[in-house]
């Protein structure tokens, strides 16, 4: 059976994963809608209430970036890092999540990455937009078919690196992707077919 929500939270995930980068507003709506709907999923509760928290997330977020926006870049880092907390969290507690447990490690990975993302800037949200949008679209995938649920919250060891793995690759096809596409804006130089100077 096809869960048609999961699916949605597939397409915002895919939205920062590869395109995050490119437009502040994007990323902001994308990773608070993210933020809101990863950490409610932690404890398991209803559709609604995972829609809801996903919607006051990117409302709330885009809300508090509009009013400071000169704190964009800080504020885009840590919703993209909270994002990774969430699916951080999850992987670290087998079973039922406790909320403290969970508040420290989503709030840690946030504040980390909102400080690394006003620091090192455009290089530093490629990689927390990857890495956020490919934990929301492994969620979504999960959520949306019954046969990758183990993507969403594995129940073995192997469940968990396999899960894992699928994080790390997703995420570094979405760095490639996004390097690519925005190459200037990121400034970077691409060497391929660039003469040798020497010939």
């Amino acid at each position: 059976m096809l869960d048609v929500n999961g699916l949605v939270v597939v397409a915002v995930g895919a939205v920062l994963c590869f395109y995050g980068v490119r437009s502040a507003h994007l990323g902001v709506l994308a990773a608070g809608f993210g933020a809101g709907w990863l950490i409610a999923a932690l404890f398991n509760p209803s559709t609604t209430t995972l829609i809801l928290f996903g919607l006051i997330g990117a409302v709330s977020s885009w809300v508090v970036v509009s009013l400071m926006f000169k704190f964009a870049t800080y504020l885009i880092g840590g919703l993209a890092g909270a994002v990774a907390g969430a699916r951080i969290a999850d992987l670290v507690q087998p079973g039922d999540n406790s909320w403290s447990a969970s508040a420290i490690i989503v709030v840690a990975v946030a504040i980390s990455a909102a400080f690394a993302a006003d620091k090192y800037r455009e290089r530093a949200l490629l990689w927390l937009t990857s890495i956020g949008g490919a934990a929301m679209v492994l969620h979504g995938l999960g959520r949306a078919v019954d046969a990758l649920d183990w993507l969403r919250s594995a129940d073995s060891t192997a469940g968990e690196v396999a899960g894992t793995a699928a994080w790390v690759g997703l995420s570094l096809a979405g760095w490639i992707v996004q390097r690519r596409l925005f190459a200037e804006r990121l400034g970077v130089k691409h060497r391929i077919g660039r003469a040798n100077p020497d010939s």
